[in-house]
């Protein structure tokens, strides 16, 4: 009796100034053991199989596309005959509206690079868990989406319109230096398109995700905008007709 009460003493000592003691060993497993976070789902073979069927459903309407459409394939390029217009493909079109507005190594480098690394820092920039893989977060993400596609497809209109109407190489050929119409000016305009939403948000106290959002909006927004522009508005010469009445019986509709 004496040897298990200094055993106990020994493994339960007392008056200890220990702020831990042990309460009870017990074999298996805990209740928390093999569960992850709330609302997750395992990524094989849930996320998997959701992903195989999304591939089968994207093959389909491909193929079902291509039978309805076929692809629309001239004769063989003649070197001495240029198509006009010369159209890029569907993927590649906003680029080649974007090329009519600025220097082509801003248009075609510098602007996709910055569009490139954004899209890779984004989760760098935005590490909050917070309603992390919901479309647009939260209520205030629906509306700062759709405002912001609004009013980035308005500035993106009024650019394009206006750089046609009054075109910054040919209004300042002579008077200033080339880069500053092909380079400074259109970096500056688009800039201050990005940035009016981001201050906008800021000076509400939006989040660093509402932020995202909105910068992602705004290059996806922009990105549909100079793609219907240059699919829809230009025509022989890549000159800007309205897409009803294209000169020389030009149908941009027999491009797509």
């Amino acid at each position: 009796m004496t040897n298990e009460l200094s055993a106990n003493e020994e493994i339960f000592p007392k008056g200890t100034n220990k702020s831990y003691a042990i309460v009870e060993l017990v074999r298996g497993d805990g209740p928390m053991v093999g569960k992850g976070p709330e609302k997750t789902v395992f990524s094989f073979p849930v996320v998997l199989l959701w992903e195989v069927l999304l591939l089968l459903g994207v093959t389909l309407a491909l193929f079902l596309f291509s039978l309805i459409k076929q692809a629309p394939l001239d004769a063989i390029a003649n070197p001495q005959v240029t198509t006009d217009p010369a159209k890029a493909p569907w993927y590649f079109v906003g680029l080649q509206e974007l090329l009519e507005h600025m220097h082509p190594t801003l248009a075609g480098i510098i602007i996709p690079g910055i569009l490139v690394l954004f899209l890779v820092s984004l989760p760098y920039l935005d590490h909050s868990r917070t309603h992390a893989g919901v479309w647009f977060s939260t209520r205030r993400g629906k509306r700062i989406t759709v405002w912001t596609a609004l009013y980035t497809a308005i500035a993106m209109i009024a650019f394009i319109a206006l750089d046609n109407a009054f075109s910054m190489r040919e209004s300042l050929r002579g008077v200033a230096p080339p880069w500053v119409a092909q380079w400074l000016l259109p970096a500056l305009i688009l800039a201050v398109i990005v940035l009016i939403p981001v201050v906008v948000l800021r000076r509400k106290g939006a989040s660093t995700r509402e932020v995202m959002i909105a910068l992602f909006t705004v290059m996806l927004a922009s990105a549909v905008v100079l793609t219907i522009s240059g699919f829809l508005f230009r025509g022989p010469g890549f000159e800007m007709f309205p897409p009803w009445n294209m000169p020389d019986g030009y149908n941009p509709w027999n491009d797509f």
